[in-house]
């Protein structure tokens, strides 16, 4: 079996990094990157943040962000159900209006998210969105939705951002993504 091979079960096994592997073989860093970075690109494997993880079958996975890779905290999550079942998790609602451009919109049946305040589910294309307020729990500029317009209202009161509904708000964080705000995302 080949380094390459052993990589690849070694990663099954729970190795997660190049360090990690480098020791294992007795081999430098450099040669370790060298296997990796050909792994990676015949689509074998992912590295995010410093980790290695084998590359699935479903490229998305439930516990990290399709958009930025950070861990899913289900209380900010934002999905999207394409027909087939395939859903699509991100981290936040700012990702989750983010990942709505890139996604056929002919196959997305359903975009489920949590009511900011009650944290009860809500449609999200139903909810009312604040965007770009100075409140950040998560990425930046920041997005949060509210299953009524009173409550995103008060909340952008105190907050400020923009009040939109779904269309509006994905509109309006491509705007303020290219406009150059300043993304904050925590690793």
């Amino acid at each position: 079996m080949g380094r390459k091979e052993e990589i690849i079960k070694l990663v099954e096994e729970g190795f997660t990094t190049a360090k990690e592997l480098a020791k294992h073989f007795n081999v430098s860093l450099m040669t370790i990157y060298r296997d990796l970075k050909e792994l990676e690109e015949e689509g074998r494997i992912v590295r995010r943040h410093g980790n290695i993880e084998l590359k699935r079958d479903e490229s998305i996975r439930e516990s990290a962000c399709a958009v930025c890779g950070k861990e899913v905290d289900l209380r900010l999550a934002f999905i999207y159900i394409l027909s087939g079942g395939r859903k699509v998790h991100t981290c936040c609602a700012h990702c989750g209006l983010i990942a709505y451009k890139s996604l056929s919109k002919d196959k997305v049946e359903m975009a489920i998210t949590r009511d900011f305040i009650t944290c009860n589910p809500i449609n999200a294309f139903m909810g009312t969105f604040v965007v770009g307020s100075s409140a950040t729990p998560c990425c930046t500029p920041s997005a949060f939705v509210f299953a009524d317009r009173e409550n995103a209202e008060r909340f952008a009161k105190g907050f400020g951002g923009y009040i939109c509904d779904f269309a509006e708000a994905v509109a309006k964080m491509e705007e303020l993504m290219k406009a150059g705000q300043k993304v904050n995302i925590s690793l």
